[in-house]
């Protein structure tokens, strides 16, 4: 058993969920998203701040541990897509998760980072005035995947089926179906894109499901 604190400004208030699941639909609109849809699993053990800057589309689940933080930013998730455990969406400069696109598990998405040049001081303890942090969009567009342990920086887009591997470090632009790994990322080799003809399997299957 656990208990799951998170802020919501629709309510003003710090509210206790406890369970061993996912949230109900109700629970989820009582969160206070800016936006959700149909068909959303969102774990219990997932720690949610500023839901009200944060949109989720249809068919998505979001597993164990995972932090949303779009304080001061916003995060949108469109439809199609998982989210898999332990993984960190920081949305100060702003996260865009396309349809079909997804991370696997302890991904870390900053769109904002300190200045670690050694001309600033570091974290949020410290005052404005001696801290530089660096804001940017992270953009996966449609059909991405980022790898396992892969963190990527602000002001990088990962453009359609574009790959980042297990394991790396993005901090440039990926175009599309590529595959790059490494720290810093690099090009692999190119990624097949076979996979568009099994979409409208999965759409079928999901237009054809009541609700």
């Amino acid at each position: 058993m656990f208990t799951l604190l998170f802020w919501s400004k629709k309510s003003d208030s710090i509210v206790t969920k406890s369970s061993n699941s996912f949230y109900t639909n109700n629970e989820l609109t009582d969160i206070g998203f800016k936006s959700i849809g149909s068909n959303v699993l969102i774990s219990r053990k997932t720690s949610i701040y500023s839901a009200e800057n944060i949109s989720i589309g249809d068919n998505v689940r979001i597993d164990d541990f995972t932090i949303l933080s779009a304080e001061g930013g916003m995060i949108e998730i469109h439809s199609h897509i998982h989210i898999a455990a332990f993984c960190n969406l920081m949305g100060k400069g702003g996260i865009i998760m396309e349809n079909f696109s997804g991370l696997s598990s302890r991904v870390s998405l900053y769109s904002a980072t300190d200045d670690f040049s050694g001309n600033y001081l570091i974290g949020p303890i410290m005052e404005k005035s001696c801290i530089n942090v660096i804001t940017g969009k992270i953009m996966l567009k449609k059909f991405c995947q980022v790898g396992t342990n892969s963190s990527v920086l602000p002001n990088v887009s990962l453009r359609e089926g574009a790959i980042l591997g297990a394991h790396s470090f993005a901090k440039a632009d990926i175009e599309p179906w590529e595959i790059h790994l490494g720290s810093p990322a690099r090009f692999h080799k190119k990624r097949k894109s076979k996979l568009l003809n099994l979409v409208p399997i999965m759409e079928q299957k999901w237009f054809n499901t009541p609700n």
